[in-house]
C-alpha cells in the first residue's frame, strides 16, 4: 500500500484495471515491477500511448526513481527528459547502436550526422512567433 501511496493511487486500491486513466496504469505498472525488488528497472516507451496530460506524471515518478538512485534503461523518445535525467544515452539506429557518451556530450555535442539529424527534428528554435 505505501507504494500506491507514493504514486499518487492509494485511493485506486480496490480499482479495476478499466476504471483506471493511461497514466493510472502505467503508475500501477512501475508499483507491481518495484514490489519485485529489481536491480535494473526496463521503461519501453512507457509514455507512447499516453494522453499528454498524463505524460508528466509517469515521467515525474520516473525521475522520483532516478533521485533515489535506481538503475534504470528508458527507452524514449521524450529526448527533454532524457537529457533531464540520464547519466549515459545509447542512441540506436536502425537496431544498431550508432553513438553513445554521457547525456551532456550526446545532447551538446553528438558525434555522428545521424545522431545530429535526429536531434534537429526537436529544435524549433528557427520557429517564430505567431503570435
Amino acid at each position: 500500500m505505501q507504494l500506491l501511496d507514493r504514486v499518487g493511487l492509494l485511493d485506486k486500491q480496490h480499482s479495476f484495471a478499466r476504471q483506471l486513466s493511461g497514466g493510472q496504469k502505467q503508475r500501477v505498472a512501475i508499483v507491481r515491477a518495484l514490489l519485485m525488488h529489481p536491480e535494473i528497472i526496463l521503461f519501453d516507451e512507457v509514455t507512447a500511448s499516453l494522453d499528454p496530460e498524463m505524460v508528466r506524471e509517469v515521467l515525474e515518478l520516473i525521475n522520483d526513481l532516478a533521485q533515489e538512485g535506481r538503475t534504470m534503461i528508458l527507452v524514449t523518445h521524450e529526448m527533454q527528459f532524457a537529457q533531464a535525467i540520464a547519466d549515459r544515452i545509447i542512441f540506436l539506429d536502425q537496431g544498431k547502436i550508432a553513438e553513445e557518451g554521457t547525456a551532456q556530450a550526446f545532447f551538446t555535442n553528438p558525434q555522428t550526422k545521424r545522431a545530429q539529424e535526429f536531434l534537429n527534428v526537436f529544435d524549433f528554435s528557427q520557429f517564430g512567433s505567431y503570435l
